[in-house]
């Protein structure tokens, strides 16, 4: 920013910024960035689903933060004297079968339940992003074997594959997030092979190309960068059936193991006490409900906000 502008912000620091993120003649790169996001912020917050989603999703991520502070009792200690207590002052949501907390284990379940989202989100994207540009962009052979690998994968229901990956490695959260990082990262391959078809055409990768760049560096520069954010909102939007994989397979005992609180894992335990002790098993399962749809509403923010189609 330019002298005048940091005396007229130290002045009025909230109108001058306003002013400056408004300015119709950017003077640097670095403040038509700044502009483009803070539109794409307002065109956020005016998507009141958006912002419902995000709300719900930092109050999940703050109660995993701050469990050891926010529990009150130990996850693990059982006292079969109280078990299967309803709400009360001791126990904010109730008992389980062997008397443990289940506000506490709640707490620690979302622990788990965003690390396997988040790990299997990190795991895919990168290589969805490098199958599916690789084959838009090189094309021929390259595009047919990697296609037809994809198309392997995609014949199989997501769940049934994570369902056989894991059943092969064995259970355990680690083994789960392998089983369904390999389930989860053929739509995000094929979302980016169709991005790059677009993408190659255009002008200035045929600049770039003329300039003797290879391909990789084609790729990696600029065809990566002008596809993630398409592959960030559909990896959003695929947060809600990773969760409710992880959840199946906890439920099934092919991924967290017991005593672990995960949210599918304590579905699976309350399902015996349903019909007299209905708590046990609807307080978890209101956890992934809630969890999903906030994924779902906030990938359709980031949709409207990122996709220029929208605009």
């Amino acid at each position: 920013m330019t002298d005048s502008v940091n005396k007229s912000m130290r002045v009025n620091p909230s109108r001058s910024l306003r002013a400056w993120l408004r300015d119709p003649s950017p003077q640097s790169p670095f403040q038509a960035h700044m502009q483009q996001l803070w539109i794409q912020w307002r065109r956020f917050c005016a998507n009141h689903s958006a912002l419902f989603g995000l709300l719900v999703l930092l109050i999940i991520a703050g109660a995993a933060v701050f469990a050891p502070w926010l529990a009150t009792h130990d996850i693990y200690a059982q006292n079969l004297a109280f078990r299967l207590q309803p709400f009360s002052a001791e126990h904010w949501l109730g008992t389980d079968e062997l008397g443990r907390d289940i506000y506490s284990r709640l707490l620690y379940g979302a622990r788990i339940t965003l690390y396997i989202a988040g790990l299997t989100a990190l795991i895919i994207t990168p290589i969805g992003l490098l199958v599916g540009t690789s084959a838009g962009y090189l094309g021929g052979w390259v595009d047919t074997v990697l296609m037809r690998l994809v198309d392997i994968f995609l014949a199989f229901p997501s769940l049934i594959l994570a369902l056989a990956f894991v059943a092969a490695l064995g259970p355990g959260i680690e083994n789960a997030i392998i089983a369904i990082s390999l389930s989860a990262w053929p739509p995000i391959a094929r979302l980016a092979r169709a991005e790059t078809l677009a993408i190659r055409k255009m002008d200035y990768i045929a600049a770039v190309r003329l300039q003797g760049a290879s391909a990789w560096h084609i790729i990696v520069r600029h065809i990566i960068p002008m596809c993630l954010p398409s592959v960030i909102v559909r990896v959003t939007l695929n947060m809600a059936a990773i969760i409710l994989t992880a959840a199946g397979l906890g439920f099934l005992g092919l991924g967290a193991q017991a005593p672990s609180p995960e949210w599918g894992a304590m579905l699976a335990s309350g399902r015996e006490f349903m019909l007299n002790n209905g708590w046990i098993a609807a307080i978890p399962g209101l956890a992934i409900l809630f969890t999903s749809l906030a994924f779902n509403l906030l990938g359709d923010g980031l949709r409207d906000v990122m996709d220029i189609r929208h605009e």
